[in-house]
């Protein structure tokens, strides 16, 4: 399932309440072009639930969104497109176009794939949403682009894509308009101290520094710089086993919210100045 929590433009918290039940593992998500919150199933076949944040509506599963491990969820409102990325060892990078936007009933469901020289460029999936005696959906096409298991994903202002990989402990950034990959973090060559672990959620502030929530390693949000710079900017103390989840911003930029899982679970809010 999924819930919500409603705070004022002071921060104070106005309410709180679950949007979604009834479903498996539930993961990462993102905002919708509707301003409804998608909610990702993080297992084989899983799905996209659009969630009303009020509660009031019941949430809708988005099998045109496909049917994969799904992690996380990032709208791109100049393109008009949502990426998508799935938490496998092999896993892909999708985008779902759709075919009345906001409407997420129907649409086209592409995925990344290599063509060579070291671009890329998508290609239709055939069946979004295979049964589970289907073809998986990374599978469907030839020469789609591997991920090490896909985490967060965030759009800037640009229209620039930014995601994490935890397999290899990866940062990678995709301008869609030339189609360029590459990547911007990557743990075994970043110069020390090295920070970064465990790479997880992130987001990206209306100014553009980037900040990346760690899985385990340090419990840390860590700033992510030009030349693989890594800054730590909070740590979460005293807990076993967790991990950082949901950073978000105040529309105003002026507070940073965050989630750890366990341990016990606990959600905090971090007033600015940011950065």
């Amino acid at each position: 399932g999924a819930s919500m929590i409603r705070f004022d433009s002071a921060g104070a918290i106005v309410e709180a309440r679950s949007i979604l039940t009834g479903t498996k593992y539930n993961c990462s998500g993102g905002r919708s072009p509707s301003d409804t919150w998608l909610s990702c199933e993080e297992i084989d076949r899983g799905q996209v639930w659009e969630c009303d944040p009020t509660g009031v509506t019941t949430a809708v599963a988005r099998p045109a969104m496909g049917r994969f491990q799904h992690e996380a969820a990032a709208t791109d409102y100049w393109r008009k497109v949502i990426y998508m990325t799935e938490d496998e060892p092999d896993g892909a990078l999708y985008r779902f176009t759709p075919t009345n936007w906001p409407d997420l009933s129907a649409g086209r469901l592409d995925l990344l794939v290599d063509v060579g020289d070291g671009t890329v460029d998508w290609a239709e999936v055939p069946d979004p949403a295979p049964l589970y005696v289907g073809t998986r959906t990374r599978y469907q096409v030839p020469n789609t682009k591997v991920f090490n298991g896909g985490e967060g994903i965030c759009v800037d202002s640009r229209g620039c894509l930014f995601f994490t990989t935890k397999g290899d402990n990866r940062v990678w950034a995709f301008d869609p308009d030339d189609r360029r990959l590459e990547i911007i973090y990557d743990a075994p060559t970043a110069p020390l101290p090295k920070n970064l672990s465990g790479v997880d959620n992130l987001t990206v502030h209306g100014n553009g520094i980037l900040y990346v929530a760690e899985d385990g390693g340090n419990m840390q949000v860590v700033a992510l710089g030009a030349a693989q710079e890594d800054i730590a900017v909070i740590q979460v103390t005293g807990v076993t086993s967790s991990d950082i989840t949901g950073p978000a911003f105040s529309p105003d930029g002026t507070r940073f919210y965050f989630s750890s899982q366990r341990n016990p679970g606990r959600t905090y809010e971090v007033t600015g100045p940011w950065p």
